[in-house]
């Protein structure tokens, strides 16, 4: 960012240098359309030589708008939330906002801190994945008085605005899939890590599906048991395998499990889905890419994303129909493993 001797480039050096008042050039930053094509042609020509960069601090004091929608993700490093941000992204620089990500970690004490950080920049909106807050996190953002929408989750009442889908219907519809194959034995891979609300409504969804076909929901990793990633789904198989050698048909949380469950498989030469039915969750890439392929439930993160920018947008402009909730849905995937 270009700086003087003294200091940040001013408007006042841009406005210099365009031959226009500071008035003009600050009115070209917060409202263009008022400012005639060929003074914002000057305007940007003399900014791009100065390297100028407009204040938004003090745009934002004079307009109460901070032209910038905050979000929180878990992990950085998840490739489905990278998708939702990709989405949200996109409409919101159409706009004319821009996106402040902050990535809060897994507790509500690593939310509480990364909810304070971003309220601090006065964002215009927020958006943030799942449901779960904790209570200095949900005092924060209702005080904001922003528009927010929570994602990825529609089986719990919204703070705001919500867009996503039920993780407990996908999940019971993925039971039911399995029970139709003829599976009876079905044992469940939960989430390892920190309880997360949409991981136990697709626990939930699992064991409704079981009682109501009159079966036994008894062979579950819990969280606590077991590695993380593919090594998961591995134990998975190992174990549940120890509690009930007739176990046919094994359930994953999440796709990456399921892949290690495979694998497992594979080694063990027991045949998927002959032997044994596998499922996973999410329909990552490396689900379709591997034989037999993973039988999974397809979302999509990136329209999540886009659906929760259009609610910020819509709520911002002060549209009546911005509209509470927006269903995503999902799809049952079938390929060879179930």
């Amino acid at each position: 960012m270009a700086k003087r001797g003294s200091g940040w480039v001013r408007m006042a050096d841009v406005a210099r240098l365009a031959g226009v008042s500071m008035m003009t050039v600050s009115r070209t930053y917060q409202d263009a359309g008022r400012v005639s094509a060929e003074t914002r042609r000057r305007i940007a020509e003399a900014a791009a030589k100065l390297g100028y960069v407009p204040n938004r601090a003090a745009a934002q004091l004079s307009s109460s708008r901070s032209r910038v929608v905050a979000a929180t993700i878990p992990f950085l490093s998840e490739v489905q939330f990278g998708n939702t941000l990709e989405g949200l992204s996109a409409p919101l620089r159409q706009a004319g906002y821009q996106l402040l990500i902050a990535e809060c970690g897994p507790t509500p004490e690593e939310e509480e801190r990364a909810v304070s950080t971003v309220l601090g920049y006065r964002p215009d909106a927020l958006v943030v994945i799942g449901v779960d807050h904790g209570v200095a996190s949900r005092t924060m953002i209702s005080a904001a008085g922003i528009p927010v929408v929570e994602t990825w989750d529609l089986d719990q009442s919204a703070m705001d605005m919500a867009a996503g889908f039920s993780n407990r219907v996908a999940a019971c519809q993925m039971t039911e899939h399995l029970i139709a194959l003829g599976r009876r034995r079905i044992g469940y891979v939960d989430f390892t890590g920190p309880a997360t609300h949409r991981f136990a409504e697709r626990r939930h969804g699992f064991r409704e599906a079981m009682q109501k076909a009159g079966l036994a929901a008894d062979l579950i990793l819990e969280p606590n048991e077991g590695g993380y990633g593919f090594a998961r789904g591995r134990d998975a198989v190992r174990l549940l395998l120890a509690r009930d050698p007739e176990m046919d048909a094994l359930f994953c949380a999440t796709d990456p499990y399921a892949v290690g469950a495979v694998l497992e498989c594979q080694a063990r030469g027991r045949e998927v889905p002959g032997q044994i039915a596998i499922a996973g969750f999410g329909d990552f890439e490396i689900a379709a890419e591997i034989a037999p392929g993973i039988t999974t439930i397809r979302i999509d993160p990136r329209g999540i994303g886009r659906a929760a920018a259009e609610m910020v947008l819509a709520r911002i402009a002060g549209e009546a129909d911005a509209g509470l909730e927006r269903d995503l849905g999902f799809e049952l995937v079938r390929r060879g493993s179930a």
